[in-house]
């Protein structure tokens, strides 16, 4: 009998497993149940997130109720006076998102560790923000980010209001691999259960204050300048529209997509990366003839834009072209202002595009890249802080996350809004809109193309041909792509860099992503997704000309036959 076989008959045995639960396992398929229950749900990128339902795989109660438990095991363990500190929990739209934070919040309890929680759906960044103001041991986001309304998922923060990053975390995997199976798992409880405390509007009206405070050109006229904003159905909504209120911005909010929904029925997907996320938007913004465009997350801390062109369309931005133009009206701004720290840094992504460590530069700013997951930008700025420098100046992702102030540890789109706004607004007074910023970026520093594709390995046939592809990857190093060699190749998993001959050891944790660097300055990236059953490509494309247009996906397709995979 199989590994699947023998968690399915677990589960349909149980008397803990309600009839409703069992009732899906049987009308299962044997792909489904091999899928479901091949494995148990796993920590990636940002926490556990998985397609809810019943399953050693998904995300149910059964399974978030072992992590939580590991996750009390761990705080009474490594964090110091966890019980009295306690932590906090929040959640944004998913199905059952409360229920599953009650859980959360009861199993904590009976561990005698105090927990704190809002009265209602909350994003990601104020949840970093409430761990950090109340100075608690952790904190707790029940959230699936912008995957869709299939999953659910639990982010898990450290007493800095930042991500567990791997050190962290391996503790907590041993902790959880040596408890019993999801479904017998029991715990001795505390005989004085944890306080449960319900939070006022302070922790809002104190991150709200702070948000608002960000702005370096806050005496802009915004008369006659319309911006249409969109949560996604998600957490967003309150704060954004009050700082945009507060802020004096004429906001049009997308109507249909403000409450909070676990169904989005009210957009094709909630993800800001995909342009049928905007549809919406640009409908309302062509009626109410708006200059500007904002849409993030359902969990609040990505954010994309679109924006009103001279020749009367309204065009989107990659995470990689808004980060870096919001990255230079920042640097330049507090340059012309005196605010520029001499001891600054910037912190980025090993698969963000390399536009944004020119620019940089070019005003005397360090860069630092690491990998994947803004937990790793979120314990720098810790280590920073603790050691007297450098100075953060800005931290981003090409995946429409960005952090401008670091009173939050995560990236937060609340506080990209407001920068993004001022930014366009600033451009917009001068006669410019973002294409003609964006062109006068790459005359200064070159011209890139970045886009990001991939490719699905759902169940475990799809986990066993990318772990072949991995796998070949380092038996077969690619060594030429599409018209140019191939210079420069980082193994993360191997934690090795190659240069012909020579090789180096690379310093950042353990992953599997591989980097090849190209002869002709283009940049390829392969990462497995940390939160779906799919690997990422990242093409960068790079061109001292204009002539870089359509590189990227060439570039893309000769990776795709290379790797046998077109």
């Amino acid at each position: 009998m199989e590994q699947y076989q023998i968690n399915v008959k677990r589960w349909l045995q149980s008397s803990k497993v309600n009839e409703d639960l069992k009732a899906e396992i049987r009308a299962m398929k044997e792909t489904q149940l091999q899928d479901a229950f091949y494995k148990d749900i796993e920590f990636g990128t940002a926490g556990m997130r998985g397609i809810m339902g019943p399953g050693t795989n998904r995300f149910n109660v059964f399974t978030l109720r072992k992590a939580n438990i590991g996750f009390a095991k761990y705080l009474l363990t490594y964090v110091k006076d966890a019980k009295s500190r306690g932590v906090v929990i929040a959640h944004d739209n998913r199905l059952d998102a409360d229920k599953f934070q009650t859980l959360c919040a009861d199993v904590l309890r009976d561990f005698g560790i105090k927990v704190y929680v809002f009265d209602s759906l909350r994003p990601t960044p104020e949840l970093s923000f409430a761990v950090r103001e109340l100075g608690t041991a952790g904190g707790i986001m029940i959230t699936a980010s912008h995957n869709p309304k299939e999953y659910n998922g639990y982010k898990i923060y450290d007493e800095q209001g930042a991500q567990l990053v791997p050190h962290k975390i391996a503790p907590l995997i041993d902790i959880i691999a040596k408890l019993d199976d999801e479904i017998n798992l029991t715990y001795e409880k505390e005989e004085v259960r944890g306080e449960l405390i319900k939070l006022d509007e302070s922790i809002d009206d104190k991150y709200v204050n702070l948000v608002k405070s960000i702005g370096l050109n806050k005496d802009l006229d915004k008369s006659n300048y319309k911006i249409v904003f969109t949560p996604q159905h998600g957490a967003s909504y309150m704060n954004a529209m009050r700082v945009f209120k507060e802020l004096g911005y004429e906001i049009y909010p997308v109507l249909s997509q403000c409450d909070p929904d676990p169904y989005f029925q009210g957009t094709i997907t909630p993800n800001p990366e995909d342009p049928r996320a905007y549809e919406e938007a640009i409908k309302l913004a062509k009626k109410e003839q708006a200059q500007f465009i904002v849409t993030t997350d359902p969990d609040g801390d990505r954010c994309g834009l679109g924006f009103l062109t001279k020749d009367g369309e309204y065009k989107l931005l990659t995470g990689n072209q808004s980060a870096v133009m919001l990255l230079d009206y920042i640097l330049k701004v507090r340059q012309e202002k005196g605010l520029l720290s001499k001891d600054g840094v910037v912190y980025n992504t090993i698969v963000t595009s390399p536009f944004g460590n020119d620019v940089a530069k070019s005003y005397g700013v360090k860069v630092e890249s690491f990998l994947t997951g803004f937990k790793f930008i979120g314990e720098q700025i810790h280590h920073d802080e603790v050691n007297g420098g450098p100075h953060f100046e800005f931290g981003y992702e090409e995946s429409y996350g960005c952090l401008i102030k670091d009173f939050v540890r995560d990236k937060d789109a609340t506080q990209a809004i407001v920068m993004y706004a001022e930014m366009a607004l600033y451009y917009y007074r001068h006669g410019l809109d973002l294409d003609d910023v964006y062109l006068a970026l790459e005359q200064r520093h070159g011209f890139h193309e970045d886009e990001v594709y991939s490719l699905a390995f759902e169940g475990l046939e799809g986990a066993n041909k990318l772990e072949a592809l991995l796998s070949n990857l380092r038996k077969s190093p690619i060594t030429y792509l599409y018209d140019s060699e191939v210079i420069r190749s980082e193994d993360y998993g191997l934690s090795i860099a190659k240069e012909g001959e020579k090789e180096f050891n690379l310093t950042l944790p353990k992953s599997d992503v591989f980097r090849l660097f190209l002869r002709n300055g283009d940049i390829v990236a392969i990462r497995p997704s940390g939160t779906e059953p799919k690997c990422k490509f990242y093409i960068m494309a790079y061109a001292k000309d204009d002539k870089v247009q359509g590189r990227a996906k060439k570039l893309y397709d000769a990776l795709l036959t290379t790797l046998n995979l077109k």
